[in-house]
């Protein structure tokens, strides 16, 4: 495989790295977490999740809907065959691989379409569900900063193009990261505030 930029991609992205493989392994322990009390629910009906909390903080309610099993299977399955991919690719890197610009494209458009996967799924379940799904909200947090890091080191490292405003695009938004996520997972609360009122069901 080659490297993406034999001029600015650095031969180990450690922090880039850490994150991707942070990210992961959070992802996957809520994906896994929704699976195993999916499971439960079909193995013994009438089983109250344990991540229901209250009547807006719970995830029973959207494992149960058609929204958590929008393909025809449970939704968290995905995240399942997904955030092993970028924990390898984040070990990858700190392993010193270098991948093809191919594959960093591809990996950036499925982190996209996870970020709007997951803002679709909050909007359900506030809009439509009324809930607040604790394991689903640790998956939409692992999503958010996967994709906002993953675009602005591809931007950074010439995944799209060696322009220069990308370029520079690329790195303010690296430098800017923490703030926008945490912008948009506070837009977030406070849409559901407004909406459900959950901090008073704490």
């Amino acid at each position: 495989m080659t490297n993406v930029s034999t001029q600015t991609a650095p031969s180990k992205p450690v922090g880039f790295a850490v994150s991707l493989i942070v990210s992961g392994i959070v992802g996957l322990i809520a994906a896994f977490a929704l699976t195993y009390e999916k499971f439960q629910v079909l193995l013994h009906p009438g089983t109250t999740p344990a991540c229901n909390f209250s009547i807006v903080v719970q995830c029973g309610k959207n494992l149960a809907s058609w929204q958590g099993s929008l393909l025809g299977f449970p939704n968290p399955l995905l995240g399942l065959i997904a955030w092993p991919v970028v924990i390898a690719t984040g070990v990858g890197l700190l392993a010193g691989a270098t991948y093809a610009r191919w594959y960093w494209r591809a990996f950036h458009i499925t982190a996209m379409l996870g970020f709007v996967f997951v803002i679709w799924l909050f909007t359900e379940s506030v809009f439509d569900l009324g809930t607040l799904c604790p394991w689903c909200m640790v998956t939409w947090i692992a999503t958010i900063t996967l994709t906002i890091i993953t675009k602005g080191w591809t931007l950074k490292h010439g995944v799209w193009g060696d322009r220069e405003w990308l370029t520079n695009a690329g790195s303010r938004l690296l430098q800017w990261s923490p703030s926008v996520i945490l912008g948009i997972l506070i837009i977030e609360a406070i849409i559901a505030q407004l909406r459900l009122n959950w901090i008073h069901y704490l």
